[in-house]
């Protein structure tokens, strides 16, 4: 599936793995509340989800639409056989797209146990998207961002605009 009608999606790859981080380290600092643990694991699925559209956008120039993560996965695999490997954890996170975000008759409640199995399996797809694109959050700069901007912990880091 081509998103050839969106044309507001970045076509950039970095940009796309750059959203993964982003909600990578929003899952880290939701998880640190139980009461959050719903919302982070959604943001591990979407962590995958951006990472992998950016993987396939890296490899084909095509921007792919959907949200279910094995889909994604399987069309990795075509391209790199590597991505085989991530089949299984593509399915686990897939279930947290949607059951996480809206109340269900009958809710799953999520462990601080899921939680730490969601985060290692989102952290470690998105390492292996990472080496392969040769992404490097530290070193990325986002486009047409302000010239400094602070990083929330009182720091100040410059990016880059366009």
């Amino acid at each position: 599936m081509s998103r050839g009608s969106k044309k507001t999606d970045s076509k950039r790859y970095y940009d796309w793995i750059y959203h993964a981080w982003i909600d990578r380290l929003s899952a880290e600092m939701l998880r640190q509340d139980k009461r959050l643990y719903d919302a982070a694991a959604f943001h591990c699925q979407q962590c995958i989800e951006k990472g992998l559209k950016g993987y396939l956008l890296y490899k084909s120039r095509k921007l792919l639409d959907g949200h279910n993560l094995t889909w994604l996965c399987k069309q990795a695999a075509m391209l790199d056989e590597n991505f085989i490997q991530w089949i299984d954890e593509s399915a686990v996170l897939n279930r947290y797209y949607i059951e996480t975000r809206y109340p269900a008759d009958m809710p799953d409640y999520i462990t601080a146990e899921t939680i730490e199995r969601l985060m290692c399996m989102s952290g470690e797809m998105l390492e292996f998207i990472c080496d392969i694109t040769g992404f490097d959050f530290a070193s990325y700069h986002k486009r047409g961002a302000k010239k400094t901007r602070g990083n929330g912990a009182g720091e100040s880091e410059k990016v880059q605009g366009s």
